[in-house]
Parts: C-alpha cells; sequence; structure tokens
C-alpha cells in the first residue's frame, strides 16, 4: 500500500513539476513580450495640434485678418513628404500643400494661415493631415463681431491746415507787354510743423502747383501776364496733408493800346569857324573859312537842312542820316583882291522839323607880308 502510495506521490510530483516547469518557462518568456509590446507602443506616430487663433473672439471694427497656426509632428526617416488641408467650419477645405522633409527622427512643423473677415462670422478651423497619415486636429472655434468705428475727437494735438489769398495788385490798367501785372499770394497756416502739397486754380483750371514745409505760415504764389482785358478769380487748394481751400483773389485787368513813339526831334548848335585857310592869301584872295555845326536828334531820322552864308542860302540841300548827335561843316574861299574875310553864316533844319543855329558872326584876315 505504501509502495501504491509513495507512487501517487512521485507521480504528483513529477506533475507538478511539470507545471513548474511550464510556468517557469512562461515567465522567462514574458519580459521579452513586454519589451515588444514597449516598443510598439513607443513607436512614433504622426500628431497635430488644436489650432490657436489670434483673436479668439473679436470686436471691433471690420475688415479685421485673423490668423491661425498648429504644429505638426512627423516621424522622418530619409526623405518624407507632408500633406496636408484646412478645414473650415462651412464645410470648404483648402488646397493641400506638401512640405518635405528630411533626415532622422521626429521633425515639429508649424502650418499657418490667415482669412479677413468683413462682416460678422463664428467657425472653427482644424487642420487635416493626408499623408504620411490621415489625422486631423481638434476644431478651433472663433467669432468675429463687426463693429462701427467710433468717431475721434480732434484734439490740439492733430493737425489743422488753413489757407487764405489775395492779388496784389487787384486791378491792372495799361500796355499788357510780356511780365506779370497781376500776382497773387497765399498765405498757409498749419497749427504744427507740416508738408504741404497745394495747386492755384484760376478761373477754374490748375495754375500752378508745388510741395512747402511749413512751420506755423509759409507764403506761397504766382504771376500772370495778361494779354488781353481780362477779369476773374485765383484760389489757394490744400490737397495733403488734408483738403483745405482759400477764399477766392478776385483781380481785373484792362489792356490798352501802347501809344505811339513820338517823332524824332531835331535840333542844332549854334554855327562856329572850324578853321582857316590861308593857303589863299598867296594868290590873292582873302583866306578861306571853315564853318561847323552840331545837329542832334531824339531818335533815328534822316536831317535835311542847307547853310546860309552873309543871307544867301546855298542852292544844295544836304541831307544826313542822325541818331543821336552828328556834326556837319561847310566852308567858303576868299574873295579875289582882299585881304579879309567877313560876313555871317547859318544852318537851317528843315526836316523833320524846323530849326536854326541862329546868325554866327565870322571874320578872317590874311597876314602881312
Amino acid at each position: 500500500m505504501k509502495s501504491v502510495g509513495l507512487a501517487r506521490k512521485a507521480a504528483a510530483f513529477g506533475a507538478s513539476a511539470a507545471v513548474l516547469a511550464a510556468l517557469a518557462a512562461g515567465l522567462v518568456a514574458s519580459p521579452a513580450q513586454a519589451a515588444t509590446a514597449a516598443t510598439a507602443k513607443a513607436a512614433p506616430k504622426v500628431s497635430v495640434s488644436t489650432p490657436s487663433v489670434s483673436a479668439g473672439d473679436y470686436e471691433g471694427t471690420c475688415p479685421v485678418k485673423v490668423n491661425f497656426s498648429a504644429k505638426i509632428k512627423v516621424p522622418v526617416k530619409g526623405k518624407t513628404e507632408l500633406a496636408y488641408r484646412w478645414l473650415h467650419g462651412d464645410g470648404s477645405k483648402s488646397k493641400v500643400k506638401v512640405i518635405k522633409l528630411k533626415g532622422k527622427g521626429t521633425k515639429s512643423v508649424t502650418v499657418k494661415q490667415s482669412i479677413t473677415f468683413k462682416e460678422d462670422v463664428k467657425g472653427w478651423e482644424a487642420v487635416q493631415v493626408l499623408g504620411p497619415k490621415k489625422v486631423t486636429s481638434k476644431k478651433s472655434y472663433f467669432s468675429v463681431s463687426c463693429q462701427e468705428p467710433e468717431e475721434v475727437s480732434r484734439t490740439q494735438l492733430d493737425l489743422s491746415v488753413s489757407a487764405r489769398a489775395w492779388a496784389s495788385p487787384d486791378s491792372y490798367e495799361g500796355v499788357c507787354t510780356p511780365g506779370d501785372k497781376i500776382d497773387f499770394v497765399g498765405l498757409i497756416e498749419t497749427n504744427r510743423p507740416a508738408r504741404v502739397r497745394y495747386r492755384w486754380i484760376l478761373n477754374g483750371e490748375v495754375a500752378d502747383y508745388g510741395t512747402v514745409r511749413v512751420r506755423d505760415t509759409r507764403k506761397v504764389g504766382f504771376g500772370i501776364s495778361p494779354r488781353h482785358s481780362q477779369r476773374g478769380w485765383a484760389q489757394l487748394e490744400i490737397l495733403s496733408p488734408e483738403g483745405a481751400s482759400s477764399n477766392r483773389a478776385y483781380y481785373k485787368v484792362w489792356c490798352k493800346d501802347p501809344a505811339p513813339a513820338p517823332a524824332p526831334k531835331v535840333s542844332v548848335s549854334s554855327a562856329s569857324v572850324s578853321g582857316t585857310r590861308l593857303d589863299m592869301c598867296n594868290d590873292g584872295r582873302g583866306p578861306g573859312v571853315d564853318f561847323k555845326a552840331t545837329l542832334t536828334s531824339t531818335g533815328p531820322t534822316t536831317v535835311q537842312y542847307y547853310w546860309v552864308v552873309n543871307g544867301v542860302r546855298d542852292n544844295n540841300l544836304l541831307e544826313r542820316s542822325v541818331n543821336g548827335s552828328l556834326d556837319v561843316t561847310w566852308g567858303i574861299g576868299g574873295a579875289p583882291n582882299s585881304t579879309k574875310t567877313e560876313g555871317t553864316v547859318e544852318l537851317v533844319v528843315v526836316s523833320p522839323n524846323s530849326a536854326s543855329s541862329g546868325v554866327a558872326s565870322y571874320s578872317a584876315t590874311c597876314p602881312p607880308k
């Protein structure tokens, strides 16, 4: 009986040993299996964050630009292409964009988009990765509430510009020759230094323009040279930094024909002896006498004149061109069987006006032999 009992115990022990061996074998294998599972769980995956939004709940003037961004993490081994697109709350989608990556390990890529809204809107944005693995981010909600801009009150720091204008003189009467006859003057005033762009309007048309630096006040202007009688106005307009206009500066011009130039007038100086010719005394005659007078004209002209000697007019009507002063001469010979020559002489102008040198006496005597 004992033997049978011992046999049974031995068998039972053998069975238990087999079970323990099997358990031991299982325990030995379990760490490797756990390592495999841990490796599989730690393998890098494609992930995308919930998009951030620059203005989640915007209230203010429109249009307004709202910016969105999200981060995508991608495992890279060698060369990898990241393909993604934006999903919009209205059901539409953006175009697919592709980013080429290379290297090894996990790469973090930030993707962005901007949307301009012109009216009230509520919605959401999300990023959908299409490759190398498809994954979609959580939705990022936002809202835009457009409001009318508030009217800003003016302060002393705001720039103000004003202008006024006048004509100097405001009327002209006379010959309308070239050259300014009416000058227009404008005064620009600012409450702080500014660069001012302006233009002049003359009778509805742009006549002049320019840009000046103004500190408190600055004068600008232009002039006109009318060729005919007229009346009208000029106005100074400020184009920037803000629009402003001066008063209208009125003017009138009356053009008159120039007065005809006066005809040149001629005068003549007193006649005088300019020289004697004593060589004639050797021929049994009295000495010859030369006379001189000066013609003076107020302008270019032709003078006609004659000489009168001893009350007798010379038959020759002489003619000379004169512009200013010109000396003219005349001479007579001595009388035969005489040692003395004497008498009177006069120069008479007949054109362009009458004039006379007046009668002048002369006397010349031959030297004694």
